[in-house]
């Protein structure tokens, strides 16, 4: 009995000492960028066990390895903490190997970057700085021409500010500015690409599709009495002065 009772005990402590700290370099979502990780297990299961200690240790450690990747290469490693907390969580997990009778473990690890890693990480921040300026700055810029150039007027402008104008084509061409303006019109900045803004857009298409004036009266007619009937008389008296062909002041369209 004491001598099964030993065999058992030196059982346990050499499975512990095969699985006690080992290393492991695991991929993150940046291709070429890399965690290590130190993981120690611990085996829940008494002895005696199903196989060698040597198989049961390996068998653990190729598990806990691939459980880590797996976790690993969905991580940031631009954020350090949040990754050391899914695979942390990840790895604590009791898991089991398949045999008969089934060997529980679970495990711990610590995770870090390299010197080189961290290198490479701060080397990719700074691009993506940069490349967010460059992007912020090329939007601004298409935004603010579409703008612009939404208004035939300014258009026209552009056109005649051209060096070597040709004269002789601006009737041409100022037939075909309402057409190239209704273009840039469509355009609309990312704060504008919401149902509202796509609404305005089917409003504004469905008005200019009545160019008579008459038929103009009507419809902005029913679209404040549709306003006054939906409680909104601010509304209702912006509307209703746009028959007129103007807005309503601020004040009287509050009161």
């Amino acid at each position: 009995m004491a001598s099964t009772r030993w065999s058992r005990r030196r059982a346990r402590k050499a499975v512990q000492r095969g699985l006690t700290r080992f290393d492991v370099r695991l991929r993150s979502a940046c291709p070429g960028i890399g965690f290590t990780a130190r993981i120690t297990a611990t085996v829940l299961t008494e002895p005696p066990y199903p196989s060698p200690v040597e198989e049961i240790t390996g068998a653990v450690r190729t598990t806990l390895r691939d459980a880590a990747s797996k976790v690993s290469k969905m991580c940031d490693p631009a954020d350090l903490a949040s990754a050391r907390d899914a695979c942390g969580q990840h790895l604590a997990r009791v898991r089991q190997l398949p045999t008969d009778p089934p060997v529980e473990f679970t495990a711990k690890l610590t995770l870090d970057l390299l010197p080189d890693d961290r290198a490479a990480v701060a080397a990719l921040l700074a691009a993506q700085r940069r490349q967010a300026v460059t992007d912020i700055l090329r939007r601004q810029k298409t935004d603010a021409l579409a703008l612009e150039l939404a208004d035939p007027a300014a258009l026209l402008a552009r056109w005649i500010e051209r060096d070597n104008t040709d004269w002789s084509q601006l009737p041409r061409f100022a037939d075909e500015a309402n057409t190239i303006a209704e273009v840039f019109a469509r355009h609309r900045p990312e704060d504008e690409r919401s149902v509202e803004h796509e609404a305005v857009e089917v409003l504004r298409e469905f008005l200019a599709s009545f160019p008579d004036h008459t038929q103009k009266r009507m419809l902005y007619t029913l679209l404040a009495a549709g306003m006054d009937s939906a409680h909104r008389p601010h509304h209702a008296a912006k509307a209703q002065a746009l028959v007129n062909g103007h807005a309503p002041a601020e004040r009287g369209a509050e009161s």
